[in-house]
C-alpha cells in the first residue's frame, strides 16, 4: 500500500481512538486532535528520530504540543506504538488503548504517578496555558546545540493560539539564534474556542507574518500526507546557515466526521449517538481514502543514533572571597560593602567555571544584573543566553533548558518577572530545574520609583512554597540576602538544589554582615542578635535597617533577637523557639506588599496552636521616587527609627 494510504488509515485509527478516550473521560479537545491527526501520524511514525522503547532519550527528537488540548491524538498514538511509560525502571510497562482510555482516572499512567512528565516521559513540558511551547522548543533546541548532539524540535501551534505575544517573542528569539533546528508547525483550523479565528489569523496571514520575521514559509494541506511528508523532509535536510523554516498547515477541526465541525464543538466530547455517527463517518473516509485491506506497513520509525557526549563533572565552586580576589576585586572586597546583585553576578561566573550545565539567561539588563560577568568569559560565553525583553518567552525557554538537562538561571529587573508569572506557574508544573534572580527589588530602588520596584512578588512566589512540587519539596524557595556573601552562598545553594528558586536582590551597595564561613542553606536562616524581649524578623535590604533599629532599643532596655529569614519557606519549629524565648513578642518588617515574609511568619504561629503576638511592617502605600533609600524608607514607614519605635511600643516602651 502507498504511504499516503497508510498515514489516512493510521490518522483515522488515532482520530477514533480520541473521540473515545474524551467520551470516556468526558472532557476534552477530540475536533482539536482530528485537526491534527495526519501531522502527528506523519511526525511519530515516521519522520521523527525516536524509539517508542525510549521516549526520554536525549538524543531522540522531540514533540512539544504548543496547542496543548490536543494532547489526545498524542497519547493515542503513544498507545497504539506502546511507548514505554512509568517512573521506576522496574515496573515500565507499554502503554495500551486502556491507558489511554484512562487517562482522566486517578490510577491512570500519567496522574498515577508524582511527576506527570516522569510518568510519561514523552512530554517535555506541561503547556496547557497557550502560547508558550515554541520557547520551550527554542530552550530544548538550544540545550541540545550546547551538548553538540543533532536533534530536531518539532512544535505545533494552534491559529488562535498563535495572537499570544509570546509566540513572537519566540520567532525573534529563534531567529536571532539560528535556531534553525526547531520547527514551528502552525495547525490553522480556522476556529478558536467560541469562535472563528481572526484574519489575522488565517493560514496566508500567518505565512506572511512569518516570512516577515525571516522564516521559510510551507503552507501545505495539513490533511495530504504527501505534502505533510515533503515539508518535514525539506525541513530535515536543510544544513547548517540556512533560514528557519517554518510551515502552515490548513486543517479542518473534527475532520472525518462532518457531524462534529464547525462551531459549537471545541472541548465538547461526542457522545451516545453522535459518538457512533462520528465513528461512522471516520470509517466511511477510510473507505473513500483507503483500501479496506490497508495497513501501516509503509510507515516506518527511525530511531536516534549516535552517542550523548559525556558530562563533565561539577566542582566545587570558591568562597565568595576567593572570587573576588580573582577577579581583581580585593580593594572593593577591603571596602566591605557589595550589592547583592552583584554578588549574584560573581557568583554565576564561579559556578559557571565549575560546571558546564549552568545556563545563564538575561532579558537586555546584563549590565545592571551582573549577568555580563558570565557574558564576557570567553569560556562562559557560549552559555550566555541574551533574551532582550520578552520576559515570557525567556521563563519558557528557561523550561526547556531544564527538560534538557541545563540548570538554567533567568535574570532581570524582579519587577519585570512579574509578566512571566503564568510562564513560571508552567515551569512548576512541569517539574521545571529553573533558576530566577530578580534585581532591583523592593523600595530601596528609590529614584526610580514604584514603575521599577517589585513589590507584590514575595506575596506571589509564597504560595508556590506551600506547594509540593514532583520531587516531595517545595514549589519555590523564596531567598533574600541581606548581603554580598548570602546572596553568593545562595546562589551556588540554588544551583546545588533540584526545584524552583526566586532570589531577590538589591541595588544598593551594602556592608557585610556575614564571612566565608557562614553556611547558606535553602529553608534556614541565621540569628544575628539573641535578646529575650522581642524577635524581630526580616531578610534582604531590610535587614540593615532592622540592625540600626536594634542600636536604638538598646538605649531604650529594649532587648531584641534579630533573625535574617533568608528563606521561604524555612524551619518553622526553630522560629517558634525564639519567639517563645522572646516573650512571644515577634516584628516582620519587610520592604514589599503583605502577604509576603510577614504572612509567611503568621501561617507558622497559626499552625502551632500556641500564644504569640505578631506586628508586620510592609509597604502600605504606593510609593513614590524619593532621592535616596532614608527618603524613600520614611516614605513607607519602614525607616529605622520608625521599626525601633514600633518594636518599643509591642514591648510597652516609649520612644
Amino acid at each position: 500500500m502507498s504511504f499516503e494510504a497508510a498515514v489516512h488509515a493510521k490518522a483515522i485509527q488515532l482520530d477514533k481512538l480520541s473521540l473515545d478516550m474524551c467520551a470516556a473521560a468526558g472532557s476534552g479537545h477530540p475536533t482539536t486532535a482530528m485537526s491534527l491527526g495526519h501531522l502527528v501520524t506523519v511526525l511519530m511514525y515516521h519522520s521523527m528520530r525516536w524509539s517508542p522503547e525510549a521516549p526520554e532519550d536525549p538524543l531522540s527528537d522531540r514533540l512539544v504540543l504548543s496547542e496543548g488540548h490536543g494532547c489526545p491524538i498524542v497519547y493515542a498514538a503513544c498507545a497504539d506504538l506502546g511507548v514505554l511509560i512509568g517512573k521506576d525502571p522496574a515496573s515500565r510497562r507499554p502503554m495500551t488503548r486502556d491507558d489511554a482510555m484512562n487517562l482522566r482516572k486517578a490510577e491512570s499512567p500519567v496522574d498515577g504517578h508524582p511527576n506527570p512528565m516522569e510518568g510519561f516521559p514523552f512530554f517535555d513540558a506541561a503547556t496547557g496555558s497557550l502560547g508558550m511551547g515554541l520557547s520551550i522548543a527554542a530552550g530544548l533546541a538550544l540545550a541540545a546545540r550546547q551538548d553538540g548532539i543533532g536533534r530536531r524540535v518539532y512544535c505545533i501551534i494552534g491559529d488562535g493560539e498563535s495572537r499570544e505575544g509570546q509566540i513572537w517573542e519566540a520567532c525573534d528569539f529563534i531567529v536571532d539564534h539560528a535556531l534553525t533546528s526547531v520547527l514551528p508547525i502552525f495547525n490553522c483550523n480556522a476556529y478558536g474556542q467560541s469562535d472563528k479565528v481572526s484574519p489575522q489569523q488565517s493560514a496566508a496571514t500567518l505565512a506572511k507574518k512569518l516570512e516577515s520575521f525571516g522564516f521559510q514559509v510551507k503552507s501545505i494541506d495539513g490533511h495530504a500526507p504527501d505534502q505533510i511528508h515533503a515539508a518535514f523532509d525539506e525541513f530535515a535536510k536543510r544544513g547548517k546557515g540556512s533560514a528557519p523554516m517554518a510551515v502552515v498547515a490548513t486543517t479542518v477541526k473534527g475532520w472525518g466526521a462532518p457531524s462534529v465541525q464547525g462551531g459549537g464543538w471545541h472541548g465538547k466530547p461526542a457522545t451516545g449517538a453522535k459518538l457512533q455517527k462520528a465513528h461512522d463517518e471516520l470509517d466511511a473516509a477510510r473507505v473513500k481514502l483507503t483500501s479496506a485491506l490497508a495497513g501501516d506497513d509503509d510507515l516506518r520509525i527511525f530511531p536516534p543514533s549516535g552517542e550523548m557526549p559525556a558530562a563533565a563533572e561539577a566542582a566545587e565552586a570558591p568562597s565568595f572571597s576567593a572570587a573576588m580576589k580573582s577577579n581583581d576585586m580585593s580593594s572593593t572586597l577591603a571596602t566591605g560593602r557589595f550589592a547583592t546583585r552583584k554578588a549574584a553576578g560573581l557568583a554565576l561566573r564561579a559556578l559557571g567555571r565549575v560546571n558546564p550545565a549552568i545556563v545563564v539567561l538575561d532579558a537586555d539588563v546584563k549590565n545592571s544584573t551582573f549577568t555580563e560577568w558570565f557574558a564576557l568569559d570567553k569560556d562562559l560565553a557560549d552559555r550566555f543566553v541574551e533574551c532582550r525583553i520578552a520576559e515570557q518567552n525567556m521563563m519558557s525557554a528557561a523550561c526547556g533548558l531544564s527538560a534538557g538537562g541545563k540548570i538554567p538561571f533567568c535574570a532581570t529587573f524582579s519587577k519585570f518577572v512579574t509578566r512571566a508569572y503564568d510562564q513560571i506557574e508552567m515551569a512548576v508544573n512541569s517539574g521545571a530545574n529553573i533558576k530566577i534572580l530578580g534585581s532591583h527589588s523592593g523600595i530601596s530602588l528609590a529614584a526610580d520609583g514604584p514603575s521599577q520596584m517589585s513589590l507584590p512578588d514575595v506575596a506571589w512566589f509564597r504560595a508556590f512554597t506551600r506547594v509540593r512540587d514532583h520531587r516531595g519539596g517545595p514549589g519555590f524557595y523564596i531567598l533574600q540576602p541581606a548581603d554580598a556573601f548570602a546572596a553568593y552562598g545562595l546562589t551556588l545553594a540554588m544551583a546545588e538544589h533540584h526545584g524552583a528558586c526566586y532570589m531577590r536582590t538589591a541595588r544598593p551597595d551594602v556592608e557585610f554582615i556575614y564571612d566565608d564561613k557562614t553556611i547558606f542553606n535553602l529553608g534556614k536562616f541565621e540569628v544575628l542578635t539573641k535578646g529575650r524581649d522581642l524577635l524581630i524578623v526580616s531578610a534582604g535590604f531590610m535587614i540593615h535597617e532592622c540592625n540600626k533599629a536594634i542600636e536604638l532599643l538598646d538605649k531604650q532596655g529594649v532587648d531584641a533577637t534579630l533573625v535574617d529569614l533568608y528563606s521561604i519557606p524555612f524551619d518553622q519549629n526553630a522560629l517558634l523557639d525564639l519567639a517563645n524565648q522572646n516573650g512571644g513578642n515577634i516584628l516582620t518588617v519587610e520592604d514589599n506588599y503583605a502577604g509576603g515574609l510577614g504572612s509567611a511568619v503568621a501561617d507558622a504561629l497559626t499552625e502551632s496552636g500556641d500564644g504569640f503576638t505578631l506586628q508586620q511592617m510592609f509597604v502600605t502605600r504606593i510609593p513614590k521616587s524619593a532621592r535616596d533609600e532614608e527618603g524613600v524608607l520614611s516614605m513607607c514607614g519602614l525607616h529605622h527609627s520608625a521599626i525601633a519605635a514600633r518594636a518599643a511600643a509591642i514591648c510597652g516602651v516609649g520612644v
